[in-house]
């Protein structure tokens, strides 16, 4: 979206910056589709050669995101210290977690050399951060999984509903599923969760019986649950997707109460749009049995944690992993010799491998990720389909 927006005087960023975030803060999700506008195509040219002055803006100083801010850093240091392709200095900014603070720091880091963001972790930063420069044509690599702030000079690292979907609804067309029913939070983040569903869906041919939404509550979520059963029972669907957080306190409610209402997982394919694989005691409840849900490439995530803990004594937060993914993908087009590296163009033409598996970024600003299908055995996350080594194959 930030494409349509003229270059505007360094004084007026700040009320640029706070108003987009409020727009964006407030949009109608069924808009969603129409805020993404296509990457910039422009960027700074670079000698490879020489160092690549990379800004890392983080929340250091946010007493609820420190820890965060601690292990991006400490991932970005880790892949730079691993590649030996590109010679790049990092320089690491602190966001304090405030959107007003991002901007004056993206700023900062232009007007110190930077030729790349990378950061900040929440959208409204990265919103503000990516307005702030983008007169400069500086791109924003930042760690939010917020599509409605994607376009432009903005792109996003974190997992996205629409990938998830596009992997989970394929793998489910292919095994037969073609109706479903979709259980969501009726909040931003369950609209988002829907819409990707929808997209999906339309894309491959399935059918969604009916959409669910529900408050978190215990009567919102015990309502959901008896009407997404009736639809179930009344549409004859074959899967139900579930579009909440496995740490929500909805989760569990939603696993033990959809099955009391006739939902048997025997008879009907449970799909989760989240990890659940972080949240393992909810592997007992009885509509976690055979579920899906998608993960990156399990091997490659356990390497880089192994690495990671070998290095700093602990295990990387589980955001971490994006800001080492960000340093693989400007590494790996300065690594070819190219000057144009850094440019919206460049970013978006090849594909990556990071913490999890192949990834690569959009067009659209957002990202795509090769995913593992996996599913709950016995109260063990089992995989039934690995990430693929690339994406070209099937659910692409």
């Amino acid at each position: 979206m930030f494409a349509v927006f003229p270059p505007v005087r360094k004084a007026l960023r700040p009320i640029l910056a706070g108003a987009a975030a409020l727009l964006l803060a407030a949009c109608d999700p069924s808009m969603i589709p129409n805020l993404n506008g296509p990457a910039a195509s422009s960027g700074p040219t670079i000698d490879p050669g020489k160092p690549i002055q990379v800004a890392l803006l983080v929340p250091k100083s946010d007493a609820g995101a420190g820890p965060v801010a601690a292990s991006l850093e400490q991932a970005a240091k880790l892949a730079i210290k691993e590649q030996d392709v590109a010679n790049i200095d990092l320089r690491v900014y602190d966001t304090a977690g405030n959107a007003t603070t991002a901007a004056a720091q993206a700023q900062r880091a232009v007007d110190e050399g930077a030729k790349i963001i990378l950061g900040p972790l929440f959208g409204e930063a990265a919103n503000a951060a990516g307005l702030a420069v983008l007169d400069e044509g500086v791109n924003v690599l930042s760690f939010s999984n917020n599509p409605t702030i994607a376009g432009g000079n903005v792109f996003v690292l974190g997992p996205t509903f629409n990938n998830t979907a596009e992997r989970l609804v394929s793998y489910g067309r292919a095994e037969g599923k073609r109706d479903i029913v979709v259980v969501y939070s009726n909040d931003i983040s369950g609209q988002i969760g829907k819409l990707a569903i929808e997209q999906a869906a339309g894309r491959h041919a399935v059918n969604i019986v009916s959409s669910e939404a529900y408050e978190l509550s215990i009567e919102g979520v015990t309502s959901a649950a008896q009407r997404a059963a009736a639809a179930v029972k009344s549409g004859e669907a074959e899967g139900i997707f579930i579009t909440t957080d496995a740490t929500n306190a909805a989760m569990p409610m939603l696993l033990n109460q959809l099955p009391e209402n006739g939902v048997a997982p025997e008879q009907i394919q449970y799909v989760g749009m989240t990890r659940w694989d972080v949240r393992p005691d909810i592997f007992n409840l009885p509509g976690a049995k055979g579920a899906w849900f998608a993960i990156p490439d399990k091997d490659r995530q356990a390497g880089f944690e192994a690495r990671y803990k070998s290095v700093y004594g602990a295990a990387p937060h589980p955001l971490g992993g994006l800001a080492y993914d960000g340093i693989a993908a400007i590494a790996g087009l300065a690594g070819k010799g190219r000057g144009d590296a850094l440019t919206g163009k460049a970013l978006t033409s090849a594909s990556f491998t990071g913490t999890g598996g192949v990834f690569r970024l959009m067009n659209n600003g957002t990202n795509q990720r090769a995913l593992a299908v996996a599913t709950i055995q016995d109260n063990q996350m089992v995989i039934l389909d690995p990430a693929p080594s690339n994406l070209t194959g099937a659910g692409f």
